[in-house]
Formats: structure tokens, C-alpha cells, sequence
């Protein structure tokens, strides 16, 4: 019994010694970054609409399907596809029935409006009532070409820490080898929206102001970091 034991011990040194010894090879590990700021190029908006009454008389209410056409004909004047607009919540699911309950029920409507140009987006708050505009936000905004963009500066950090890795290495009078191994950090996108809420344009638009306030947002950002390890020659 004790013979198998020793035995057995033996073969553990053995198996960790030959692991330890299995790669002698000198190596460097280094990080490369590579980073980009773009300008978005599609807008996802929020469009809230809302019933009102014209000088708080009942009998002389604007109806949410006014205001919903108002809203449709500018999209489509503007030139954006329909498919881009769509209805996010509704405040009763049973508008019929509550309206017959309580004729001052005002019903309001909240819509989805992608878009690529801002100014559009001035033009279409401009053909709406703006009595009815009860506000209006910018949801996110995209990169139309992100994903041709993010394997871009993914190869771009990895050839930076190939750079790096060699004039560390050709410093001490040694070669850079091959890579041995690469760590991606994966996708550090950071998309910092700016809201930016229409109740005031819509106030400013029914006093007759001439222009509407501008909409400011920053930059996507991207930021990428792969660790790798060469070999030293």
C-alpha cells in the first residue's frame, strides 16, 4: 500500500514538473487601445400627444385623431418612411368606453419616430397643433455603420500593441515573435443622450416665437482594448 502511494506521488511531481517546464519561452504582455468619436446618424425620438380643450369648453375639444393625422401627414411630407413611425403607449386601452363615461376624458398618445436629420424632425412639431405636442424627448440615437466601425478599431488596438510590444522588446536589444495569445475586452460603446423636452417649444410655437430652440447631443463614443501576449525571440 505504501509502495502504490509512493508511486503515485512520484508521477504528481513528475506531472508538475513537466508542466512547469513545458514553455520556457520569454514572452511580453501588452494592451493596445484605439478609440473614435462619430456623429449619430439615426434618432429615436418620443412624440407625446394629447387631447385639449379649446378655451376649457368640452363641447370644442381637439380630437387625438386630429392631432394623430396632424401628425402622419408631417412624417409623410417630410419624406420619412411610415415604418419609422410608431405608436409606443396608449393612455386608455379603452379610449371608447371612458370617453362615453366622462366627456372630458383627454386621451393622449405616445409615438416612436426614427429619423436622420433633426430638421425634419423641427419641420414635423411645426404642422402639429402645438396645443396638442404634450412633450417630446430624444429616446437614443445609433451609428448606422457601428459594426463595420467596431472590428475597424478592434484591428487597430491590436496593431497598437503589436507596436507597443516591439520597440519594448527591440529596447533591450531582443525581437518581437509571434502572438501566443489575444484577450478582447469586448464592446465599450458609450451613448451619453441628451433629452431635450418640447413642452416649452410647444409653448413658444402657439405664442408665435419665429424659431425653435436647437437640440444639442454629444458624440458616440468607442473605445476598444485587446490584451495580447508575444513571444520574445
Amino acid at each position: 500500500m505504501n509502495r502504490l502511494f509512493a508511486i503515485a506521488l512520484i508521477a504528481l511531481f513528475s506531472l508538475n514538473a513537466s508542466a512547469q517546464q513545458a514553455d520556457l519561452r520569454k514572452k511580453i504582455t501588452v494592451s493596445g487601445t484605439a478609440e473614435m468619436e462619430v456623429t449619430p446618424d439615426i434618432i429615436y425620438l418620443n412624440i407625446s400627444l394629447k387631447e385639449y380643450l379649446k378655451d376649457g369648453n368640452s363641447k370644442k375639444k381637439v380630437d387625438i385623431t386630429t392631432l394623430e393625422t396632424q401628425l402622419y401627414n408631417a412624417v409623410q411630407k417630410a419624406g420619412i418612411a411610415k415604418e419609422n413611425l410608431m405608436i409606443n403607449n396608449l393612455s386608455s386601452w379603452n379610449y371608447q368606453t371612458t370617453k362615453k363615461k366622462d366627456p372630458d376624458f383627454l386621451a393622449s398618445k405616445q409615438y416612436r419616430l426614427k429619423v436622420t436629420d433633426l430638421n425634419k424632425f423641427n419641420l414635423i412639431l411645426e404642422s402639429i397643433d402645438a396645443k396638442g405636442i404634450a412633450s417630446t424627448n430624444i429616446e437614443s440615437y445609433d451609428y448606422s455603420k457601428i459594426e463595420s466601425l467596431k472590428k475597424e478599431l478592434k484591428i487597430k488596438a491590436l496593431l497598437a500593441a503589436k507596436e507597443k510590444a516591439t520597440y519594448m522588446v527591440e529596447a533591450l536589444g531582443d525581437k518581437l515573435g509571434n502572438v501566443l495569445d489575444i484577450q478582447d475586452h469586448g464592446d465599450n460603446v458609450i451613448q451619453p443622450v441628451m433629452y431635450r423636452n418640447y413642452a416649452m417649444k410647444s409653448m413658444a410655437m402657439s405664442d408665435g416665437a419665429e424659431s425653435a430652440p436647437e437640440i444639442d447631443f454629444k458624440k458616440i463614443k468607442l473605445s476598444f482594448t485587446v490584451n495580447t501576449v508575444f513571444e520574445i525571440k
